[in-house]
């Protein structure tokens, strides 16, 4: 946001004398991040939560999830854009999907009633017209992976946070199937096709029910036969139901277009998951994850996407990455290598040349920042009881005066800290990420000298606050990932496997960037002081 609402504009001004005209920008997003008119207005057909609305019409709702929604239905006759992050205060994921709609369940402006004021379709047409389109790294994913192009022909590509590429476009290309989703496709489909389809639909969902119930967490390194089977009925049953609800018609289906598109959309997309999975690609990794929550899941994701970055993203125009941390070890041959990259230099046809440019720094860190490892500490333990640390980051805190960012390994961690702290020093307020939306934390810590933020990855990422409310940037401990984490151990397995090191070429990577990215919260203007303490005995001998 800050690029369309600072940065371009000012750029365009600038720009203005020399071309003698003001050259367009727009923004795009992914069509689920824009308020779908049709969902509002005719409601969530035939899912659990049909007819939401229309309860809340006589009288006014009392829960939390009726007053978001009404809310929403108050912004959509004031905002321009139907953007959800122009909606202030934000609303759950559970509320902002009554309010939208994935590509695949969306009737397309041709067929919808509402397709001539439609948000993202106004999105796109603006974004068509434009000569600069800002997008995320999800949408830019989508254009790369999918078939037909997403975003607006164009022929120089500048991707900003560069280091987060490639754990963007991995989180787009995973995969995932859980009972709760299949059984909703499931009760979508039932009214749409004939009783046999839907009865072997239902059997291969129960199928699989009963064995996620049995799931351990971890990675599967060859799927159990079991399993096998199960996926296989349920995507030879989720093909009978796609087949058979594009043949059948039900004129007592009120708004069946709506209905069929929601009820494709679910079935398709539990029927891609369990087709992949069961046709075993070597560059595939699956696992089972639970969740106190959400019980389990069964995931799919690749290997690498280097291969998918090269193909896609560098071929066919000009890139500019760029980012703080692209940078480790005095070269970017590892970064580079992780976006499919040869290193600088490597000369072929099939090589994309690249060149690495290090634009330097507009701060001096010698002066305005100081590096403390708490070398006393005993070494974390995962999960482990750190009484320890708790007592350092106390007396950091009251050294500081408050002012201090706290970016903890696990949300977990961040918890028990806020709370404990909370009780040994009620002086300093303590904010901990969940609590509220994000911009609200980040906007009440920056409000308050005295108050510390807790949080995990995204505030290791996302937090701009210069000025004195940031003086003391605290990390727990150094960030490797977890031993356990069925993706990175693959990715690590696989460089050793190739003769390298994969604790430095994967763990250490990722450890290096977050840390750089945690550490780059201190200073964020010239006039900026401050402390980053790492509470973590390892950076010593590292």
């Amino acid at each position: 946001r800050q690029l369309v609402e600072r940065d371009l504009p000012r750029t365009v001004d600038a720009l203005h004398p020399l071309l003698r005209r003001r050259p367009e920008f727009a923004m795009l997003k992914g069509r689920s991040n824009y308020l779908c008119l049709h969902r509002l207005h005719e409601g969530v057909p035939q899912d659990e939560e049909e007819g939401l609305f229309d309860q809340f019409e006589a009288a006014a709702p009392t829960s939390k999830l009726g007053q978001d929604l009404l809310r929403m239905r108050d912004w959509a006759d004031e905002t321009e854009t139907g953007d959800r992050d122009d909606l202030t205060p934000g609303v759950s994921d559970r509320a902002w999907s009554q309010v939208s709609v994935s590509s695949r369940e969306c009737l397309g402006a041709s067929k919808c009633a509402y397709g001539a004021e439609c948000f993202a379709e106004t999105a796109r047409e603006r974004a068509k017209l434009s000569e600069v389109v800002v997008t995320n790294h999800a949408l830019l994913a989508i254009d790369a992976i999918e078939g037909a192009p997403v975003l607006p022909q164009h022929e120089v590509l500048i991707v900003d946070e560069a280091h987060e590429l490639v754990s963007r476009v991995t989180g787009v290309a995973t995969g995932e199937l859980t009972p709760g989703q299949v059984n909703r496709a499931v009760r979508r489909a039932a009214k749409l096709v004939n009783e046999k389809a839907g009865d072997q639909l239902q059997t291969a969902a129960e199928g699989f029910e009963r064995l996620m119930e049995l799931a351990l967490p971890g990675r599967l390194e060859e799927i159990p036969e079991d399993l096998g089977y199960a996926l296989m009925a349920l995507r030879d049953a989720c093909r009978t139901v796609i087949s058979a609800i594009g043949t059948t018609r039900d004129k007592s289906v009120q708004d069946e277009d709506a209905v069929r598109k929601q009820a494709l959309a679910s079935v398709e997309s539990v029927h891609d998951v369990a087709e992949r999975i069961t046709n075993g690609s070597e560059w595939d990794v699956v696992w089972y994850e639970r969740h106190d929550r959400f019980g389990a899941s069964l995931r799919v994701a690749p290997m690498s996407v280097s291969g998918l970055l090269r193909e896609k993203l560098f071929t066919d125009r000009s890139v500019v990455l760029t980012s703080a941390t692209l940078k480790l070890g005095g070269d970017f041959n590892g970064v580079g290598a992780s976006l499919g990259l040869a290193p600088e230099g490597t000369e072929g046809d099939d090589v994309p040349q690249w060149k690495g440019v290090d634009v330097g720094s507009p701060f001096d860190y010698r002066k305005q920042g100081i590096l403390y490892v708490a070398k006393h500490l005993a070494r974390p333990a995962r999960d482990g009881d750190r009484g320890d640390m708790l007592d350092e980051l106390t007396e950091l805190i009251q050294a500081a005066g408050g002012r201090t960012l706290g970016l903890f390994s696990s949300m977990r961690a961040a918890q028990l800290a806020a709370e404990e702290l909370r009780s040994r020093i009620p002086e300093y307020p303590i904010l901990l990420q969940g609590e509220e939306t994000l911009g609200e934390l980040i906007k009440n810590f920056a409000a308050d000298p005295r108050t510390c933020l807790f949080g995990t990855l995204s505030l290791w990422q996302g937090v701009d606050v210069p000025g004195p409310s940031c003086q003391l940037v605290v990390m727990d401990k150094i960030p490797f990932p977890r031993p356990d984490d069925p993706l990175m151990s693959a990715r690590q397995k696989a460089v050793e496997e190739a003769g390298g090191n994969g604790f430095m070429a994967v763990a250490a990577t990722h450890a290096a960037l977050l840390m750089a990215q945690g550490a780059g919260r201190l200073v964020r203007a010239s006039g900026d002081r401050g402390v980053v303490a790492v509470l973590d005995q390892r950076l010593a001998t590292a």
